[in-house]
């Protein structure tokens, strides 16, 4: 006798009514709103209220030594207050890279937060902020929780694509995630190296992997490297050039 199918596991259903609806009014307000400093605050409002519990007021208080840590987690919380790693490279896309700033601290932090570890929710929520954030966002796309990026603005997804936890997607330049790939946990895909006598020259190359290939896990995809479609590469492997 064959065993019966089993559900996908969800929330229960007011659980799953709330999380769409905060999710959709996410979206609708980062539709709406482009400029750097209207999404910071949206962000920082949000990062009051799931790591604080409070809604943001505003108000510190400056004078008692004793609050100084509270008042550092608080300034935290709002991106203008933070610095990225990215922010330091020389090629950054200022433009660019400021829109998108609130969001990636949106996404790590959501990610560190009380709630991050919640599959159901958290893929949602990384697949609205990447409409925001990449270059292109296919449908059906599952991010799961501490995936890091670079830039995102150099980053197209394509329908389907599985990317799992704590995969690293460097796009400082043009990273392509083909129709249905699945990208392992802990891979790494890079699209800068370094001159081999000049460590300190970057170099920038395209890299894709293509429909239907698989990156294990902990498996290096070098700058560069093309991956036809089905490839696949096992697990603590090494991707370079062509690859097929």
């Amino acid at each position: 006798m064959a065993a019966p199918e089993c559900s996908a596991p969800r929330p229960t259903p007011e659980a799953e009514e709330i999380y769409r609806h905060w999710i959709q009014f996410l979206d609708d307000e980062f539709v709406r709103h482009g400029s750097p400093e209207r999404r910071g605050e949206i962000v920082r409002d949000q990062l009051y209220q799931l790591y604080l519990g409070r809604p943001y007021s505003g108000k510190l208080n400056l004078t008692l030594t004793s609050e100084l840590p509270g008042n550092v987690v608080s300034l935290s919380l709002d991106p203008q207050n933070v610095t990225l790693e990215a922010e330091h490279y020389p090629e950054v896309d200022r433009e660019r890279y400021a829109r998108r700033k609130p969001l990636l601290w949106f996404w790590q932090m959501f990610d560190r937060s009380p709630i991050g570890l919640n599959h159901w929710l958290g893929c949602r929520f990384r697949s609205m902020l990447g409409k925001h954030l990449f270059a292109h966002m296919g449908k059906r796309v599952r991010i799961d929780h501490g995936v890091e990026l670079a830039y995102g603005y150099n980053l197209s997804i394509e329908d389907g694509v599985i990317v799992r936890q704590r995969a690293l997607l460097d796009d400082r330049a043009e990273i392509k995630l083909g129709q249905g790939c699945v990208i392992g946990n802990y891979a790494r895909i890079y699209s800068h190296t370094h001159q081999k006598d000049d460590y300190d020259k970057v170099i920038f190359a395209p890299t894709s992997i293509g429909a239907r290939a698989r990156v294990g896990a902990h498996t290096v995809v070098l700058a560069g490297t093309q991956m036809a479609d089905g490839t696949i590469v096992g697990p603590q492997g090494t991707a370079a050039g062509e690859e097929s």
